[in-house]
């Protein structure tokens, strides 16, 4: 067997393979140089800069598994390769300690003026009093996003005498408060408190523009901001009109909208106390060779017969426990996705319930699957390896029950999600063999077949309602793919739902029209992965 290794990574993957493959250095191609070579690989192992399209995976016919020596894998078409039965695998935790470590150095340089003083004094001037800065100590340090590398920052900000609060929807309170933190369940609480805020989220639909005009004027005067996480989290502009005016004290920023190509960023041309990096988060010796080794030891244990610790796209579920609920794997995903974007607060216990065929077997892998759905709806990264180690770690409890009831599918699993504000109930099932279906949301029995985007719509049950929102949607240019009407079990209740399968996402613009409909309550677009 053979690897291609490329990108410039550490020599220590190479050794590392050659126990279970021959090994190849090559630099960086491009997609037709690469598409010659990858037939005769049965591995491939990239960082950042090679791009992993879909026909260089459809090339490269021997692949077994592609690896990223990294955390990110937006450089890989990860459809492409479950598609073509390979495993994509990265490094989740080589460099946490880098991109934590990075944080707060950006967060001392920008506090004591380390930049603009350093040029100056190489410049021959002596302007002490120009560069005053302030101290940590203190000082109240808002996290957003307390994953690893989250959590990391706020031990040492703590060890530096800082006070830490934190905003983690998806944290519990007792996690934060356990490392010494201040746990916020709001960020219209959280704004107005901080001194600095340092940012470690993924950039979602959630997250983008995060950090804005209207975000600011919320926070203190002087607030001094840190980014090393995803550019379009903190709006450029915006940031640069609040620095301009004084409102900002300072910030450091690491990572930008549009990456490698910045000469339009308007940070460049900012005035005052800013400190730019150009994403350097990762770029440790020691990081490099963490990730480097990770991720080499992944391919020697898949290309020798074992299965990968960080699969991103396949199971690496034993066979003899995948093959009895393999046509419930994605239904059982889908239904944690719609549970979770149904719900509101701080998840804290998931009850899994399995009837009909599935009282019979293992449900592990549905268990996976299910917080797999519910939790990669808001946290990047999550896989079928590492769900269940997430979820730990934030103190959700599973819980997990086989029905003998009476069943009218062929299988059936519902799931329970428990927060500190409400409890929702999905059930999905298959109709039978390869006929998935969402059959149950709380109290309506329904029949939903999944699709990519799905508008829920709430509602009084009088006329005139499916009429009202099916205008609003095709004023707004959505195409209706089939709808679904559903009174609750009671004859006399007046409550119903629309469960709509429509091709492209619904805008918040066109969801509030729906919301100001006289009869909808709380209407939803939900997304799923099919």
């Amino acid at each position: 067997m053979k690897v291609l290794v490329t990108d410039k990574i550490n020599e220590s993957a190479g050794k590392i393979i050659e126990a279970a493959a021959e090994v190849d250095f090559l630099p960086t191609m491009s997609e037709d140089e690469l598409i010659k070579v990858i037939p005769n690989y049965d591995a491939l192992m990239v960082r950042s800069q090679t791009k992993v399209t879909s026909k260089i995976i459809e090339a490269g016919k021997k692949l077994k598994i592609i690896g990223r020596a990294g955390v990110g894998v937006d450089n890989i078409d990860l459809e492409s390769a479950t598609q073509n039965g390979i495993i994509v695998v990265n490094s989740p935790d080589g460099n946490t300690m880098a991109a934590a470590e990075h944080t707060i150095a950006l967060m001392l340089a920008m506090a004591r003026n380390i930049a603009p003083a350093a040029t100056s004094t190489k410049e021959g001037k002596w302007d002490r009093a120009k560069f005053t800065g302030c101290e940590l100590y203190k000082k109240t340090l808002g996290i957003i996003g307390f994953g690893k590398i989250g959590s990391h920052v706020a031990e040492v900000a703590l060890a530096l005498g800082m006070k830490v609060v934190v905003y983690d929807p998806y944290t519990s309170k007792e996690i934060v408060e356990k490392i010494g933190g201040e746990h916020i369940s709001s960020l219209d609480n959280f704004w107005g408190i901080c001194d600095f805020i340092t940012v470690h989220v993924p950039k979602t639909k959630d997250t983008l523009n995060l950090i804005n005009k209207d975000t600011i004027t919320k926070m203190k005067k002087g607030i001094r901001l840190v980014n090393c996480a995803r550019g379009g989290i903190i709006n450029e502009a915006d940031l640069k009109e609040a620095i301009n005016s004084g409102h900002v004290a300072g910030a450091a920023i690491d990572v930008y909208e549009n990456e490698p190509n910045i000469t339009e960023c308007p940070l460049l041309n900012c005035e005052g106390n800013i400190v730019l990096t150009p994403h350097l988060g990762a770029s440790t010796q020691e990081a490099q060779i963490n990730v480097a080794i990770d991720v080499a030891e992944q391919i020697k244990e898949v290309l020798s017969g074992g299965s990968a610790s960080s699969a991103v796209n396949i199971p690496s579920l034993r066979p003899d426990k995948l093959e009895p609920v393999k046509d419930y794997m994605q239904i059982a995903e889908n239904s944690g996705e719609l549970a979770v974007q149904l719900t509101e607060g701080v998840i804290k216990t998931i009850e899994i319930t399995a009837d009909g065929d599935l009282a019979d077997v293992d449900i592990e892998p549905l268990e996976v699957a299910i917080l797999k759905g519910i939790l990669s709806s808001k946290i990047e990264g999550v896989n079928y390896v590492n769900a269940p180690i997430i979820a730990k770690k934030r103190g959700i409890e599973i819980k997990s029950t086989r029905s003998k009831s009476n069943c009218s599918f062929a299988g059936r699993i519902t799931i329970k999600l428990i927060t500190d504000d409400e409890v929702n109930i999905v059930s999905g099932a298959l109709i039978t063999k390869d006929i998935p279906r969402i059959v149950k949301i709380n109290d309506y029995a329904t029949s939903i077949r999944p699709q990519k985007h799905v508008l829920i719509v709430p509602h009084v049950n009088k006329p005139s309602m499916i009429a009202k929102v099916a205008q609003v949607i095709g004023e707004n240019g959505i195409n209706i793919g089939s709808m679904n009407v559903v009174q609750k079990n009671d004859k006399h209740e007046t409550e119903s739902i629309m469960v709509i399968n429509i091709d492209t996402v619904v805008d918040e613009k066109t969801l509030e029209l729906i919301s100001k409909i006289d009869g909808v309550n709380n209407p939803k677009c939900v997304n799923l992965t099919v």
